[in-house]
This record gives C-alpha cells, sequence and structure tokens, in this order.
C-alpha cells in the first residue's frame, strides 16, 4: 500500500471517529433536553391535579374532613410546585416535592373511598364531573412520569456507554434521576 493510500485511510478513520462522537454528542444533548420537557410536563400534570383536588375540596360535595384534608394536601402541593419553579437549573424533583405529591395521593386514596364516591355520585351534578376530572389528572399524572422516568433511563443508559464515558461527551451535565412518589389512583377510580 502506498504511502497517499495509507494516508487517505487514516484520514477517513478519523473522519469516521469523529462523525460518531459528534452524532453521540447530539443524541445525548436530545436526550437530555427529552428529559427536561417530560419533567416540565410531569410539573405541569402535577398542577393540574392539585387544582382539580382543591376544585373537589371547595365543591362542597365531600364532608368537611375529607374536604380539609384534601384542600391542605392540594395546597401543599402547589406550594411546592412553585417553590420548586423558583430554580431553574434543577432539573430534577426534591424528595421533599416527591414526599408532598405522594401525601397528596395518599390523601385522595382517604378521602375518595368507594362510600364517598357512592355519596358524590348519589348527589349528582357537577360532583360527578370534578370527580371525572380528579380521575383524568390522576391518570395523566401517571403517564407523565412514567415517560419522564423512561426518558431518564434512556439517558443513563447512553451515558453507561465507554466511548460517552471516556471522551466524556455528556460534559458537566448532572445525571437525571427518576421521579418517585406514590401516584397510584383510588380504587374507586381506577378505570
Amino acid at each position: 500500500m502506498s504511502e497517499p493510500n495509507v494516508l487517505a485511510l487514516v484520514v477517513l478513520v478519523l473522519v469516521a471517529i469523529g462523525w460518531y462522537l459528534s452524532y453521540s454528542a447530539a443524541r445525548l444533548d436530545r436526550l437530555h433536553a427529552r428529559v427536561q420537557g417530560t419533567l416540565a410536563a410531569l410539573d405541569a400534570q402535577l398542577v393540574r391535579r392539585a387544582e382539580a383536588t382543591l376544585e373537589l375540596a371547595n365543591s362542597g360535595v365531600l364532608d368537611a374532613a375529607s374536604a380539609l384534608m384534601l384542600a391542605s394536601a392540594a395546597s401543599d402541593s402547589l406550594s411546592a410546585a412553585e417553590d420548586e419553579d423558583t430554580d431553574a437549573d434543577q432539573q430534577r424533583f426534591s424528595h421533599d416535592r416527591e414526599g408532598v405529591e405522594s401525601r397528596l395521593s395518599e390523601a385522595l386514596g382517604l378521602a375518595l373511598s368507594a362510600d364517598a364516591l357512592a355519596t358524590v355520585s348519589e348527589a349528582g351534578g357537577f360532583g360527578d364531573d370534578i370527580v371525572s376530572r380528579v380521575r383524568a389528572t390522576g391518570l395523566r399524572v401517571q403517564l407523565a412520569r412514567r415517560f419522564h422516568n423512561d426518558a431518564v433511563t434512556d439517558v443513563r443508559g447512553v451515558r453507561r456507554k465507554w466511548i460517552v464515558r471516556w471522551f466524556r461527551l455528556a460534559g458537566h451535565a448532572d445525571m437525571p434521576q427518576t421521579v418517585e412518589f406514590v401516584d397510584a389512583l383510588p380504587h374507586g377510580l381506577r378505570g
């Protein structure tokens, strides 16, 4: 093999390696952007769930104790969402926020027992609409959390590759974290 051919082969190999590194870095950047998008979507769905829960608590269709419990949990959720918004660089939920959202799910489970849902259904009117809205927002929270955690899993999978670690293609980006909290719908609301 002549010297120009060897040189051309070396250049071709270096170009291929450079292209692969560039492609990997761009893919990782897109995955990180997807994680940010899914986290924002999850935050929006959590706010909607808290607002629907607060509307249910203030509707007068539940007993006073259940309404107070739901109003308190929903208000805490909205406050936590507002506090998290102040730190735009944070790309994950705090453990406190996860705890607040779990408490809201648990409060919904306690307040929307089968007996309470039967009472609301018997009363008819707008109570059924509000309960349907709470159910719908709860389902969207479950989906948004699942999408976010799937996106985080994808990023972690790519970042575990030796080429990403060796060439530090992730830069200084923090490793994204999954969001773990209780998001189960009350038994009576499950479809």
